[in-house]
């Protein structure tokens, strides 16, 4: 299934303040019909399908969010780590610019990596013990030659703090196990205010940050949106996170995009039964309101996979993240 996202909000944001940089049709990111199997001992094939013929654009410009949405084990991270080049697909092509990122040259996957940045969902992992939270941005600012004076490494460090409403002084030459969750996940989004990529691929951020913070670092993807010109793949399982961002939304299962369109258009007309039973399961905030309908999951599954999936294929057995 295709899906193009085009960068539409529930209630539609103005035009992006920055001006339009080099992020024209040759810098979107294509994924086009691309697949992942695993190999699986005791399956009936010998492997998995966690991503099945899987093809949409995201755009540079104009700079937007769009959301992947699905339940644990639908192949929404196994997405994130194509796309960051971390995981090579079993067929298929993602291409940069027009070229293929798993070809390509030094100076070009140097480009790459600096214009597509991950923040991934446990803050924690992304830290060496060992060394103070510093050296993250200190090894950004030298890989990508930011610049050579310490002075103005520095000044880089504490501005992209200041972005992400982090103090420097509470912050810098602290070890990762002196801080909350939210403040080393809000480091990797400092981290990103410095590089100032083209796209964020960030695979369930929130999930382990508390209410509050939540809403601050979906504040902050939402104006590197406005006032960067980035472009966000926002993966998650959390609908109202969804909402809150707005944008556009592709709705995943088993592998397969089987809805995608603007967020609102989603939300209040879904189509596919997939999306139905998600929308479903999100709790009312009442106590006195209850779930008056038991959801037939059997069911469901036969009306999600619809009939594309070929006999002997694993995909409705996979649950691989």
């Amino acid at each position: 299934m295709s899906a193009s996202p085009a960068g539409a909000n529930p209630d539609p944001a103005p035009e992006p303040s920055v001006p339009r940089r080099d992020n024209g049709p040759d810098k979107d990111i294509e994924l086009r019909q691309v697949e992942q199997r695993f190999h699986a001992r005791g399956s009936a094939t010998g492997f998995l399908t966690a991503v099945h013929d899987t093809s949409f654009t995201l755009r540079a410009y104009p700079p937007h969010i769009v959301s992947l949405v699905g339940q644990s084990g639908s192949g929404k991270s196994t997405i994130a780590r194509i796309i960051l080049g971390l995981q090579q697909p079993t067929s298929g092509t993602v291409t940069y610019g027009g070229k293929d990122i798993f070809s390509l040259s030094r100076a070009d996957y140097d480009d790459y990596r600096r214009n597509v940045q991950p923040v991934f969902q446990d803050p924690y992992a992304i830290f060496n013990p060992v060394y103070r939270v510093d050296r993250v941005l200190r090894t950004a600012i030298k890989k990508f030659g930011l610049t050579s004076s310490k002075a103005r490494a520095a000044e880089l460090m504490e501005e992209s703090l200041e972005a992400v409403k982090l103090d420097p002084a509470q912050v810098l030459g602290r070890y990762p196990h002196q801080l909350s969750g939210g403040q080393r996940q809000r480091i990797m989004l400092a981290r990103v205010h410095m590089l100032r990529p083209r796209f964020i691929i960030a695979d369930e951020p929130v999930s382990m940050l508390d209410a509050q913070v939540r809403k601050l670092f979906l504040d902050i993807l939402v104006d590197f949106q406005r006032d960067y010109g980035m472009t966000t793949l926002f993966i998650t399982h959390d609908l109202s996170t969804v909402y809150y961002v707005g944008g556009d939304v592709m709705v995943i299962t088993k592998g397969r995009v089987v809805e995608q369109g603007p967020v609102a258009e989603v939300m209040h007309t879904p189509r596919h039964p997939y999306t139905k039973m998600l929308l479903a399961s999100v709790p009312q905030p009442d106590p006195d309101a209850r779930w008056t309908d038991r959801i037939d999951l059997e069911e469901a599954e036969r009306e999600e996979a619809g009939p594309e999936v070929p006999p002997g294929d694993q995909a409705l057995e996979a649950r691989v993240p």
